[in-house]
């Protein structure tokens, strides 16, 4: 793999951010330096994307009209105030030009921030394990790590995390959010949850722990050989063959994927698994980008080992993203996999992570990942063939009964 460059998929992460756990993203490291336009300086840039926009510096007429009144006008509180320097004004006036996408995936981390994400990026921390994403201003979680803190404390995909000790988190980042909700091993976070499908607020107290986080595992379930998946790190394509081959051992013919609450890992895990039950050359995933970008194919590799006798079912909910919604949306377009459960997350973009000259970094989306029938995972998700009603009684286990169920009635 290139050492300036490692592709991923996003962990909504996908990418969506680690919250409080240690993560894969989909992002590409990079070394090389960005070209980043500060107001003061460039008088015109122009954009590319899928439309050429034309920006002139020079006409911001609210920054020049707020620059004005400051500079004339502004007396520190403080007995030493803070100065207000030339590398501060560029990071700011980055930090809102990029913040105009207004794409929750696309960020400016200052130096403290990039050191912080990159951090998380590598290894475990104390937090609560869940993972989230910033969604309309609030911070929605995209799945609870199973058996971690969180988990047990009954957080659910699709909760809202009010506030973290009583400091409301709406309208910030994921980074700033992230920043309250993980601590120190061993003390505890108060969480305000609003759960939206009871409509219900309620207070929780979650003690943070070392999140280490599981990848697989499988079991024989009444004739059906389930297989847990929890996250697409870069041995979990061969733990999967390895579970795929137990369960051929096992003489059953019927085969359930769980997907649930996993939200992605690496691009290569994921082609490689839908490769085991996909003939060789067949599309897996495409990107698709602006004019530059282009669609760049990701097809099947020589790997396959399950043929067409075999019962493939996959179960997801909103906590299933990224990479799990490009295996579970190739299986089902090539129909080698019946899918069950609720509509997945949607962590449809492609991250480029490019670090600067300044010790900062620029997480920007670069393109979308269209399954191999051309559905946009972001806007269209994956759409089970079968939806499965919860309800106030419906657990993990008594949906994944209930799947086995109807695998077993054909």
């Amino acid at each position: 793999m290139n050492n300036e460059y490692k592709k991923l998929i996003d962990k909504k992460l996908l990418l969506i951010l680690i919250a409080v756990l240690c993560l894969t993203f989909g992002y590409v490291v990079g070394n090389n330096a960005a070209n980043v336009a500060s107001a003061y300086e460039v008088k015109s840039v122009t954009l590319k994307n899928n439309l050429d926009t034309n920006i002139d510096f020079a006409k911001l007429k609210l920054f020049n009209e707020v620059k004005s009144i400051l500079d004339s006008k502004y007396f520190s509180p403080k007995a030493t105030p803070t100065e207000v320097t030339l590398e501060k004004i560029d990071q700011g006036i980055t930090a809102g030009y990029v913040n105009a996408y207004d794409d929750p995936y696309t960020k400016y981390f200052a130096p403290v921030e990039a050191k912080n994400f990159e951090e998380n990026v590598k290894g475990s921390f104390g937090g609560v394990g869940i993972e989230v994403s910033e969604k309309d201003g609030y911070i929605e979680v995209i799945s609870p790590i199973k058996d971690g803190p969180g988990y047990k404390a009954g957080i659910l995909a699709g909760d809202i995390i009010m506030s973290a000790d009583g400091k409301d988190l709406s309208n910030m980042s994921v980074e700033q959010a992230v920043s309250y909700i993980r601590g120190e091993v061993g003390t505890e976070v108060t969480l305000k949850i609003y759960n939206k499908t009871k409509k219900s607020l309620k207070e929780i107290k979650v003690k943070r722990d070392i999140i280490r986080i599981p990848t697989i595992n499988g079991e024989l379930r009444e004739g059906v050989y389930v297989i847990h998946l929890y996250n697409f790190s870069e041995s979990s394509a061969q733990q999967f063959r390895e579970e795929l081959a137990k369960a051929i051992e096992s003489k059953s013919r019927k085969i359930l994927i769980d997907l649930r609450g996993n939200p992605g890992g690496y691009l290569e895990s994921a082609v490689n698994m839908a490769s085991f039950f996909i003939d060789e050359g067949k599309m897996v995933v495409q990107e698709k980008g602006n004019q530059s970008y282009g669609i760049k194919e990701h097809r099947a590799k020589a790997l396959r080992i399950v043929d067409d006798t075999y019962e493939i079912g996959i179960i997801i909910d909103e906590g299933s993203a990224s990479a799990s919604e490009i295996l579970a949306g190739a299986l089902q377009d090539h129909g080698k996999a019946k899918v069950y459960g609720k509509k997945s997350y949607g962590k449809g973009s492609v991250q480029e992570y490019i670090n600067l000259d300044n010790k900062g970094a620029l997480k920007i989306t670069v393109a979308n990942w269209l399954t191999p029938n051309g559905r946009n995972i972001t806007e269209d998700k994956i759409v089970p063939d079968v939806i499965l009603e919860r309800n106030d009684k419906t657990t993990p286990e008594s949906e994944m009964l209930e799947v086995i169920k109807l695998m077993n009635m054909y």
